[in-house]
């Protein structure tokens, strides 16, 4: 069993339930299509770009974790959701997915639905609550900014992680121990220890991004008028 591997290979679920989550993805995907053109101007589509290009190379950076060959690496849901916002990030993070896919055979082609449900829809929601909900708490400070990324990484880590969980108990095929409160203990083990690093990337690019232009972090820019005039007077110091 490799616990870790968030990219699904080809013949770990069974078809209907790939397929299900195939339409449920590709539905899902057109949403983020839609909502995001609202979002879409001259700043935020160059920065779109980047976004899903420093993903794509992060991704392909593994960083050791424990001690028996297991590894992991960033996911950018949550990065993405800080900088680019929900839907245009989840896009970004799918099309990152897709051509891993097709080109690298990270991940099955025929799971592929599965791995943007958990990666990128999954991972980029439940990141995108989080932040949206400390935004409203947290100082506007360098380390206020920074401990939300952190956490809001390492959350979405998690939550993909117990997505894949739920699709092998909704559809299964292989061996992965026979009991399925044993997998979800050790996937969210192992996937809080990924999602430390995680965390510590998304914080430290938020930061440094925030730091110079404010104004092309997406979560910052769209809070309530009480807080917006933060970042326009001379961002996060």
């Amino acid at each position: 069993m490799e616990p870790v591997a968030m990219h699904i290979s080809n013949g770990i679920i069974n078809g209907p339930v790939a397929a299900v989550f195939a339409a449920f993805a590709l539905a899902a995907l057109v949403v983020c299509v839609l909502r995001g053109r609202r979002d879409l101007d001259d700043r935020l589509a160059p920065l779109a770009g980047l976004v899903a290009a420093f993903i794509f190379a992060v991704q392909m950076l593994n960083f050791p974790i424990l001690t028996a060959g297991v590894s992991g690496h960033l996911m950018g849901g949550a990065l993405a959701a800080l900088l680019v916002g929900p839907w245009v990030g989840a896009l970004c993070v799918a099309v990152v997915l897709v051509v891993q896919a097709l080109v690298f055979g990270d991940g099955g082609v025929a799971m592929l639905g599965l791995n943007i449900t958990n990666i990128a829809l999954l991972g980029t929601a439940a990141s995108y609550l989080l932040i949206a909900l400390l935004l409203r708490v947290v100082p506007r400070t360098p380390a206020g900014l920074a401990a939300t990324g952190f956490v809001a990484g390492l959350v979405s880590v998690v939550v993909a992680a117990l997505g894949f969980v739920g699709q092998y108990w909704l559809g299964g095929t292989v061996d992965l121990g026979g009991n399925l409160a044993g997998l979800a203990g050790t996937m969210v083990g192992v996937h809080v220890l990924i999602g430390v690093g995680e965390g510590l990337i998304t914080a430290t690019t938020v930061v440094t991004v925030a730091t110079v232009r404010p104004d092309l972090v997406y979560a910052l820019r769209r809070q309530g008028p009480a807080t917006a005039a933060a970042p326009a007077a001379g961002g996060v110091r």
